[in-house]
């Protein structure tokens, strides 16, 4: 049995990157970048009016009481033409007239006459404005030939609206990992919609799989339900290769039991096992491999508890590793409730998150912890990580805390009253 560390590290040695591929914009979102972006022009692209107003030149007065000629009107998308040294009225977002360089607020203004058309004529400014005032200069928002993202940036819809406005249409970004599961066990019934039969129960860790390598942005190339014979596992592993799966992650059948025969079936199948037990709770039969000249595979026992924990803790940094997404940070916050864990096993604990009084984070642990049990990995917020020498840790205790799901927000509910 080897530490949780240990046994990242091996993973990692064996998480090897993958290619870049190109794709259109607006299939992007979601995808890392295999390289570094930069600008291909200035944003903004011209000079423009950040308000309704008029543009003045540098020349001209812009103390309050001065009276100003107005020459025309430029709106947004209007080519820019050339003021001759009057004002001009301006729209937001319209192109400063050549010459020009200020634009006074309209509200800061007094129309004195108007032509017969309607348009403003003269104008006094109501108060003086500084030169250069209410101008969105070009290229202040990004430089062309800047760097605008770097490597290994995940494009959500916020990176997605800035390289829309650089007018970039495809991005290269890092292949998806594709992954496989195998779900184990002649208990489980994976169709939904069908009563269960004695002795069954709904597969619960199938879908849960399915859905968080979605988030992570990973392809799902097979999911298998198969039933507690080596055989079945075998070609459902084979299958997944055959597939072109980078990482198989499969549940159930693990442990030491006399049922548990994927140790066996991988090195059957030729691969080299990198680790067998992890001192973790849960998930300590948890097991790595490598088959060889294929995927990795991670062989999570087919408790829930021990299934959400070896993904968020095992398979996560695998497909992190593999996107070229590097390491997480890692969370701090005290805790509300006192534990007592057991030396030399590393912990992860439900828990809600809150602030207290002060403004502190604070972590209230589940008080029912057992593996098997849903509802409470459904209700809380965070993961509480306590190391493998924690020893006895009282309430107010600072510990890591990690996102119940990959790549989301901590879950924080409003502030509570009580006080580490």
């Amino acid at each position: 049995m080897i530490t949780y560390a240990q046994a990242l590290e091996r993973l990692s040695a064996h998480a090897r990157p993958l290619p870049g591929e190109t794709c259109t914009l607006d299939v992007a979102c979601g995808r890392v970048l295999a390289r570094e972006l930069t600008s291909p022009m200035n944003l903004p692209s011209f000079d423009h009016a950040a308000m309704d107003g008029y543009a003045l030149g540098a020349d001209d007065s812009l103390a309050a009481g001065s009276e100003h000629e107005v020459g025309g009107s430029q709106a947004a998308g209007d080519v820019a033409l050339g003021a001759k040294r009057v004002a001009w009225e301006i729209m937001t977002g319209a192109q400063l007239p050549d010459g020009l360089d200020t634009v006074v607020p309209v509200e800061c203004t007094q129309l004195l006459s108007q032509a017969s058309d309607g348009m403003p004529a003269r104008i006094r400014l109501q108060e003086t404005i500084t030169r250069g005032a209410n101008v969105r200069r070009a290229g202040s928002d990004v430089e062309e030939g800047a760097r605008v993202l770097a490597a290994g940036t995940r494009l959500d819809p916020s990176r997605i609206m800035l390289l829309s406005a650089l007018g970039m249409a495809r991005a290269d970004v890092v292949r998806m990992p594709r992954v496989a599961i195998v779900c184990t066990g002649k208990e489980l019934q994976p169709d939904l919609d069908r009563p269960l039969a004695a002795g069954q129960i709904y597969n619960s860790n199938g879908p849960y799989l399915r859905a968080a390598i979605a988030a992570m942005g990973a392809q799902l190339v097979s999911c298998d339900t198969v039933d507690d014979t080596a055989d079945t596992y075998a070609q459902a592993v084979q299958r997944a290769r055959d597939a072109g799966a980078d990482l198989i992650v499969s549940t159930g059948a693990v442990s030491m039991g006399r049922y548990d025969f994927v140790p066996d079936t991988l090195r059957r199948l030729g691969a080299e096992v990198l680790f067998h037990k992890v001192a973790m709770r849960p998930g300590k039969p948890l097991l790595a491999a490598r088959l060889g000249g294929g995927p990795l595979v991670l062989a999570l026992p087919g408790t829930p508890m021990a299934v959400a924990v070896g993904f968020r803790f095992f398979v996560v940094p695998v497909l992190r590793a593999m996107l070229g997404l590097g390491s997480e940070p890692t969370l701090r916050a005290y805790l509300d409730t006192p534990q007592q864990p057991k030396a030399g096993l590393r912990h992860f604990l439900r828990a809600t998150l809150a602030q207290d009084a002060g403004g502190r984070l604070c972590a209230a642990v589940a008080g029912l912890q057992q593996p098997f049990r849903i509802q409470p990995f459904a209700d809380a917020g965070a993961w509480v990580v306590l190391a493998e020498d924690a020893g006895d840790c009282p309430a107010g205790t600072q510990v890591e805390i990690a996102s119940v799901h990959p790549d989301s927000a901590l879950a924080i509910t409003p502030h509570h009253g009580a006080s580490a």
